[in-house]
């Protein structure tokens, strides 16, 4: 009986000092929500539309923008971005209800993968595989910061680019679209090198992507499981690797992709030895790491989205993208399920209050550093 009483004081004892150290609601919520990159429909927002929602009310940490709705009929125009003047007047007023410098991106790569397309008024751009076959620096400048120029003056302020995979035209989801600059990891840093320069002088940030390697998986995560373990090389590394000692990595975007050669349990999205131990620990990066789409295939078809969570965030993870914009459909009420989700975890101490914390400070950071950009653009 003794036994029994002791065990039930100490299970007590834990528990009081769980509850003892977390923050009000309206603190872990706030928290929970600055994790999350969200997508909306529609070209324009209102006082009662779902974006006004999104970041007056809940307060998310950043907004993720497309040109095209995969939910809905899939045409040029049909989701965001319509025109320079449309795009332009939606930024500024998701920037004048938000309280805190709100992160707005897109992926304007270039080439196939560009939302800012010359349809809705916007330059033509090129390929990151042209920029590399060109393999001129004054080029590779050129047309990185025409692309970041238009950005800025619509009032985008994190590009989802560039690419630093392999090419590897068997790629399905990357070499086959040409969002690779090269084979050649040296060649890879030197353009994305530039690319970031050019973005940064027009105030926009930049994200590598996908660790720790997408180039040579050959199918496509959006619609399932991927391993890239037969294929996948150190030398993909590299990339990430240079640009992070050079402080070039704003953020870097994890891939979906199972690769046994470093987590033989979990896709690298919610591997804590992908995130935490290579990334953050020998690679020594401490900035914002933004996952790929939570729903896409490759997570819903062998997770729940709240063990996807709590794996997704307890390994490392920042930011975690959730665009409403793909094959499993939109839900507008999802951002604030969401955080019901990850305010619960907390709650009962399967994420850490800490790992919130520690997220709040890298994004924070990221804000700084916003703001530092845009401030010497002006």
């Amino acid at each position: 009986m003794k036994r029994i009483l002791l065990t039930l004081a100490i299970v007590l004892t834990a528990a009081n000092s769980l509850f003892a150290q977390l923050p009000p609601d309206s603190v872990l919520r706030r928290y929970a929500a600055g994790m999350l990159m969200v997508g909306f429909k529609g070209d324009s927002v209102t006082e009662d539309c779902d974006a006004a929602r999104y970041v007056r009310d809940l307060k998310v940490g950043a907004i993720v923008l497309f040109d095209i709705d995969v939910t809905g009929d899939a045409t040029l125009g049909s989701r965001n971005i319509t025109s320079k003047e449309r795009l332009t007047r939606m930024t500024a007023q998701l920037q004048a209800w938000a309280d805190y410098p709100l992160l707005i991106a897109t992926d304007q790569e270039g080439g196939k993968v560009a939302r800012l397309k010359p349809q809705y008024g916007f330059l033509p751009t090129v390929t990151a595989e042209y920029l590399g076959t060109v393999d001129n620096e004054d080029t590779t400048r050129y047309y990185a910061a025409r692309l970041s120029r238009e950005m800025r003056e619509a009032g985008v302020n994190v590009n989802l680019a560039p690419v630093v995979d392999v090419l590897n035209h068997d790629c399905a989801a990357v070499g086959h679209y040409l969002r690779c600059f090269s084979t050649d990891p040296q060649a890879i840093v030197r353009h994305a090198g530039w690319f970031i320069d050019e973005c940064h002088r027009q105030g926009v940030l930049c994200t590598l992507k996908h660790f720790p390697g997408h180039g040579n998986a050959i199918d496509d995560s959006h619609y399932g499981f991927v391993d890239v373990t037969n294929g996948w090389t150190a030398a993909e590394l590299e990339p990430f690797r240079i640009l992070i000692d050079a402080g070039k990595a704003d953020l870097i975007m994890t891939a979906h992709l199972f690769n046994r050669n470093i987590d033989d349990e979990y896709p690298a999205t919610l591997s804590a030895k992908t995130i935490n131990g290579l990334l953050r620990g020998e690679m020594g990066y401490d900035g914002v790491v933004v996952t790929d789409d939570l729903y896409m295939q490759a997570i819903r078809n062998q997770y729940s989205i709240p063990t996807a969570l709590e794996l997704a965030i307890n390994a490392g993870a920042d930011l975690i993208c959730v665009g409403n914009n793909i094959s499993t459909g939109f839900e507008a009420d999802r951002p604030f399920k969401l955080v019901d989700m990850i305010v619960n975890s907390v709650k009962e101490g399967r994420i850490p209050w800490e790992r919130l914390q520690q997220s709040h400070e890298r994004i924070k950071k990221l804000h700084v550093e916003t703001h530092n950009l845009a401030s010497s653009t002006e």
